[in-house]
């Protein structure tokens, strides 16, 4: 995948380089995904997390693997969000019954993603990772507070749906970052990246095992589309929320004033909850980077 300098790619040898790593990424989700290890125990703890009889000890060896994600819990159970009247947490077990399993499953990979997304490997896409990370999280508020105001779906799972929304384009950065001739153009990549993430998003989420109205819920969601007067399903709550964080003008960081027409546009009661998507964003944001 490297080259030398000698060997360096331009014009119709660049273009093809980049559908090479479409190629490379349409085989792996075929056969094994290539992800970082800061993955494994994400991947692992929702296959032990899809078990209800799973027991605590269980899943809490599993988050003990990784030190990040272990620490990150400890502190996400003990903020002011989880702590209420109790005593502080001070193992992992005592951190797991705290926060419940599902928030665990959201927290771990929202760890995960932040680790992909922030890793040495994206310095070079630093900009557009560090948008989309803020995004991620952002998302993740709107449509955790969404669900609270307007039921259909609880708030823990559309927590998880706007925080995985945008995965096809994490992954796609961090695929990038391992072609030389990319990672030294990465403007050449944020196209490529705007026009597949959400098919291979939906694709990628699929071979993770993620439950289907999570990944069907992610279609199509950078395309715009009328706004319901009320979100009817979880697809409306990812839709909706990833409007209300500014959608792929955010991280692509372009065409500003479409992202605020587009916010405009949806109106009240949408509108009105600003405040409140912001605010768990800024919680999110502190659980998850301590």
């Amino acid at each position: 995948m490297s080259s030398t300098r000698e060997e360096d790619k331009t014009g119709d040898a660049l273009k093809a380089q980049r559908f090479r790593m479409l190629e490379d990424i349409a085989t792996e989700m075929s056969r094994k995904l290539v992800f970082p290890t800061c993955f494994d125990v994400t991947i692992r703890l929702r296959e032990l997390l899809d078990d209800p009889d799973a027991p605590i000890e269980k899943i809490s060896a599993a988050v003990s693997l990784d030190p990040m994600i272990s620490s990150r819990l400890l502190s996400a159970a003990n903020s002011v969000l989880n702590r209420r009247d109790g005593p502080p947490c001070k193992d992992l077990q005592s951190a797991v019954m705290r926060i419940g399993t599902k928030s665990v499953r959201s927290l771990a990979l929202g760890i995960a993603m932040r680790q992909l997304l922030l890793a040495k490997d994206l310095t070079d896409f630093d900009g557009i990772s560090r948008r989309l990370w803020t995004h991620s999280v952002t998302t993740a508020a709107a449509c955790s507070v969404l669900a609270q105001k307007f039921g259909r779906v609880t708030a823990d799972q559309a927590l998880f749906a706007g925080l995985v929304h945008d995965l096809g384009a994490s992954y796609m950065l961090y695929r990038a970052s391992q072609y030389d001739e990319l990672r030294e153009r990465p403007d050449t990549v944020r196209h490529l990246v705007y026009q597949w993430h959400e098919s291979i998003g939906e694709s990628l989420l699929f071979s993770l095992g993620i439950p289907e109205e999570i990944a069907i819920a992610t279609r199509d969601h950078d395309h715009p589309r009328p706004v319901p007067e009320y979100p009817r399903h979880l697809t409306d709550i990812v839709y909706i929320g990833n409007v209300m964080a500014g959608g792929h003008f955010e991280w692509m960081k372009k065409d500003f004033d479409a992202a605020a027409q587009a916010r405009a546009e949806l109106g009240e009661p949408y509108l009105s909850l600003m405040d409140d998507m912001n605010a768990v964003a800024t919680d999110l944001h502190a659980v998850l980077e301590g």
